[in-house]
């Protein structure tokens, strides 16, 4: 199976017609997966920590959204061998288990548009770390699901700096700076295979301070590095902007 690492927006993607036709095409390009594993910038626990292995309530991890957004149902069947796969490969001292905890919006919002039928098995993990190296690490532990039909999938944000961007200026607006070199550097990193550089981005990118205060969000892409490091570089399947944030979504594999 392919790796993949997308940003998901927010529930209004949901909205942005362009958008939602996008993750629909690659989606409708992929192998169909056996069961999907999610790892989201909107769920940071240590130590790693598995969601629930059966179909429970979506975790609506927001606030100030209309009352729609918190009605929408993802209600996608759980992915308990799914875990049982992943308990092989991360020790017993490494992993705990949360059985109540639905999806979050970086899970759902992007299924839904991707997989709407919510047939597939999934299964939601925890970043244990937002170290570079270590979910890069734990990518390679998972790595072996790809050959058992497991779709690995990061999940976060190319650029992510909520207050550097003007929200009256509209989804279309243009990106600032920081927002669009940033992006264009990791563009040519990834396609040119440059891991040393993409895990020390912090220091390697342009305006990396100022396109990610925070990295949860550009974390997701370590997991799904480690995951296709014997891929060869990987292909964009969305770019652009949104309201000045990087959308773009790569494949490897």
């Amino acid at each position: 199976m392919p790796v993949l690492y997308l940003s998901h927006g927010a529930p209004p993607l949901a909205d942005d017609k362009r958008w939602t036709e996008e993750l629909a095409s690659w989606s409708a390009n992929l192998p169909r997966p056996k069961s999907i594993l999610m790892i989201s910038a909107h769920w940071e626990e240590s130590p790693l920590t598995l969601g629930a292995t059966r179909t429970v309530p979506l975790t609506y991890d927001f606030g100030g959204f209309p009352q729609r957004y918190y009605e929408v149902e993802y209600r996608a069947p759980g992915a308990p061998e799914l875990a049982d796969d992943v308990r092989k490969l991360i020790s017993d001292t490494d992993r705990v288990e949360q059985e109540d905890r639905g999806l979050d919006h970086g899970a759902y919002v992007p299924l839904k548009e991707m997989f709407p039928a919510a047939d597939i098995p999934v299964l939601q993990m925890s970043m244990p770390s937002l170290d570079p190296r270590q979910l890069f690490d734990l990518g390679r532990r998972l790595a072996p699901l790809r050959d058992q039909d497991m779709l690995i999938v990061g999940s976060g944000f190319m650029t992510h700096n909520l207050r550097g961007i003007n929200m009256s200026l509209g989804t279309t607006a243009t990106p600032p700076t920081w927002s669009s070199e940033f992006d264009d550097w990791a563009s040519r990193t990834l396609a040119a295979g440059d891991v040393d550089s993409m895990l020390d981005f912090q220091r390697k990118a342009p305006a990396a301070g100022i396109a990610h205060p925070r990295t949860e969000h550009f974390a997701p892409l370590f997991v799904s590095l480690g995951a296709s490091l014997d891929q060869s570089a990987p292909r964009t399947a969305v770019d652009g902007f949104w309201y000045g944030l990087s959308k773009r979504s790569v494949q490897f594999g």
